[in-house]
């Protein structure tokens, strides 16, 4: 099977190894010196052989039932990856470009280990990254377990609800963050606030912002105060987040709860009365860590009887569905007929603007609720 002079020689010095198999049986009726530099065998000793004979074990029994029928079906293949054999049993892998005609199969191959190198190499560093993603998550998972306490404490005559929810399907963590603690007799502190970011970062810019409150908070009662001293904490540490925060001081006298509070930059506290009557309480304030002269004012209120208190995270009045937000005025209508059952308030509330957005919610959610108990 010859041809031209020029077309011999452009066949015995191509920069591919280039083969002609028998159509019957596989058998390798021409090779060039490329093909023989492949194999590492002599162009005699390759002219004995057939192509199957020289593959992988894998790579014959493709040969056999996909490469040889697809030809027969198609009339050609592009890009099959198999791994020749050299005379001393090395693994070389190539591409296989082939076509047949009457006279026989033509096969061209082109080495393939540095593509190859290349596809293992993604495949670890893919794999890798994900595993690294993987701990990242974990991580995260564990600093906010630390961050949301699963219920919060009991406090004698007074009743608190909270809910929260992570974005999406939940697998990856927020900034926002809850906590109630006890800072002296009759007197406990809650706050609910929302770091700028997601993942490790942001969960461990959340841990130093819970601890940070919790400390100060026994050194400090005017919440106003207590704001600043968290605003320039933060703005000391190394990192480039900011958050919002709301802080309550809640202190029981003869006569019920007083609520001293302040806003950082954060949705005011919600206030439904018995009448059903919802409406903000307090002064907005700065956001915390990003300002050189943040302001932040207390209010003071007296608890009625009857009254309730929500605080929650931006991820409720500005979850969307479409263009649409739940927005506030949803919120207010729905905590003004919830009212009537404040200790499934927050869980309602989370309910149902997860439900909003049709069970996947696009930011995380978190909502606290209070109300003085019955006597």
């Amino acid at each position: 099977m010859t041809g031209a002079p020029e077309d011999d020689d452009l066949f015995d010095h191509a920069p591919a190894a280039y083969v002609v198999l028998d159509r019957a049986d596989g058998h390798i009726v021409r090779a060039n010196q490329a093909f023989s530099s492949l194999v590492r065998r002599p162009l005699d000793e390759v002219l004995t052989c057939t192509l199957p004979r020289l593959l992988s074990v894998a790579g014959r029994i493709y040969f056999d039932t996909h490469l040889m029928p697809m030809l027969y079906l198609n009339g050609r293949v592009d890009e099959v990856a198999l791994d020749v054999v050299t005379a001393e049993g090395e693994r070389v892998p190539v591409l296989v470009n082939a076509n047949r005609d009457a006279t026989g199969v033509r096969v061209v191959m082109f080495g393939a280990s540095e593509r190859r190198r290349y596809e293992t190499d993604l495949l670890r560093s893919t794999r890798a990254a994900e595993a690294a993603r993987q701990a990242a998550v974990e991580l995260a998972r564990t600093l906010q377990q630390t961050l949301i306490p699963p219920v919060p404490p009991r406090i004698p005559r007074l009743e608190i609800s909270a809910a929260y929810r992570p974005a999406g399907a939940g697998d990856e963590v927020g900034g926002d963050f809850y906590d109630v603690f006890n800072v002296a007799p009759s007197v406990w502190t809650v706050v609910l606030g929302d770091v700028l970011g997601k993942g490790v970062r942001a969960a461990a810019v959340t841990s130093f912002i819970r601890h940070t409150v919790r400390d100060l908070a026994m050194q400090l009662a005017d919440p106003a105060e207590l704001l600043h001293a968290l605003d320039r904490a933060l703005r000391a540490h190394d990192t480039d987040k900011f958050c919002t925060v709301v802080l309550l001081r809640l202190t029981e006298s003869s006569d019920g709860w007083v609520v001293e509070g302040a806003s950082g930059g954060h949705p005011l506290p919600l206030l439904v009365t018995a009448d059903g009557r919802v409406s903000e309480v307090g002064t907005p304030g700065s956001l915390i860590g990003i300002l050189d002269h943040p302001h932040y004012t207390t209010f003071t209120h007296r608890l009625g009887a009857d009254e309730l208190v929500t605080l929650y995270t931006d991820g409720v009045t500005e979850a969307r569905r479409g263009r649409e937000l739940f927005g506030d005025r949803a919120l207010r209508e729905l905590l003004r007929t919830a009212s009537a059952q404040p200790a499934s308030v927050s869980q309602a509330v989370a309910d149902a603007v997860v439900d909003y957005q049709g069970g996947v919610p696009s930011d995380d959610i978190a909502v606290l609720t209070l109300r003085p108990a019955p006597c």
